[in-house]
């Protein structure tokens, strides 16, 4: 792309050449348009991939919502680690099942981190966040037309909370959970750890550990599994159902239930934000070639 005549010179054979400054301009520009990758929006492969990603992530809300209810309902006698297992399951297991098509996200803050490190476009981080937040409403919607008003009321439809309202010692309503701050750094933590692991596997140049889609998508279901065994046990209060870790998954019970899902619901956004952001320094410090790489 050149601005204009001026911008080019004429070499001795009588060619006109572009100046330095216009190379410069249009490598800019070059690179500018593949990190936005405005051609995605008219691309019929990106809406189908990112369908795909909406109907996984209503299946997974779906799904994930309805085990934290089934196992706190029966009264499990440790329901934290029966769920975290089966969270770990079913999140593999559609992974798994859209990564052919899509890539294998499901969760605005694995699209962002790839797009971050150039495995996709700008253009279709967004579009994929909008459709795991629209296929997350779909799947509350689909949990709310199962389950009675009185579980709904009880659970908050399995969404993410920091907080509950709960019966106080003389009878009124108070709220329990943890504070702001706790719940922030929660969500932090554990995001960036999810995506420590997804980097050392998927996100990075070298494949030392295998390219394998069942060993990588286990990894990272085991990483969210274990992680939300961990939060909801290391905090020991009540009303605090764990690190979100998706903000897709935590807006989608939100929008269909409301009420106390809303209460500080920026923090499982804002918590992932800056665990995305902190990953992306990472890349930007360990070196491209890892050891095994280095060695051979």
């Amino acid at each position: 792309m050149v601005k204009s005549i001026d911008d080019c010179d004429i070499g001795d054979d009588g060619k006109m050449r572009m100046s330095d400054s216009s190379k410069r301009f249009y490598y800019f520009m070059q690179t500018l348009n593949e990190k936005l990758g405005l051609e995605e929006f008219t691309s019929l492969k990106t809406w189908r991939a990112s369908f795909a990603e909406l109907l996984g992530m209503g299946v997974l809300v779906f799904s994930m919502d309805t085990m934290v209810i089934g196992t706190l309902e029966t009264n499990t006698q440790n329901p934290n680690l029966v769920f975290s297992i089966f969270a770990a399951l079913t999140l593999s297991i559609m992974l798994l099942a859209v990564f052919p098509i899509s890539g294998g996200h499901l969760n605005p803050a694995i699209s962002w981190s790839a797009a971050f490190v150039g495995l996709i476009s700008i253009s279709r981080a967004i579009i994929y966040t909008i459709a795991q937040s629209i296929g997350a409403v779909l799947g509350a919607l689909a949990l709310k037309a199962v389950l009675s008003s009185e579980i709904q009321k009880n659970f908050s439809l399995g969404g993410c909370t920091l907080t509950v309202i709960a019966p106080g010692p003389d009878g009124a309503p108070t709220h329990i959970g943890i504070g702001t701050s706790q719940g922030l750094w929660l969500e932090i933590l554990s995001m960036f750890a999810v995506l420590f692991a997804a980097a050392g596997i998927g996100m990075t140049r070298s494949r030392a550990l295998g390219p394998s889609p069942l060993f990588m998508f286990s990894i990272i279901g085991i990483m969210v599994g274990l992680l939300t065994y961990v939060t909801t046990t290391v905090t020991t209060v009540k009303g605090y159902a764990g690190s979100g870790m998706n903000p897709a998954r935590c807006i989608g019970p939100a929008i269909v239930r409301g009420g106390v899902l809303w209460d500080r619901h920026w923090v499982f956004w804002v918590g992932p934000g800056i665990a995305v952001v902190l990953f992306y320094v990472y890349t930007k410090i360990i070196p491209s070639d890892t050891f095994y790489t280095t060695q051979a």
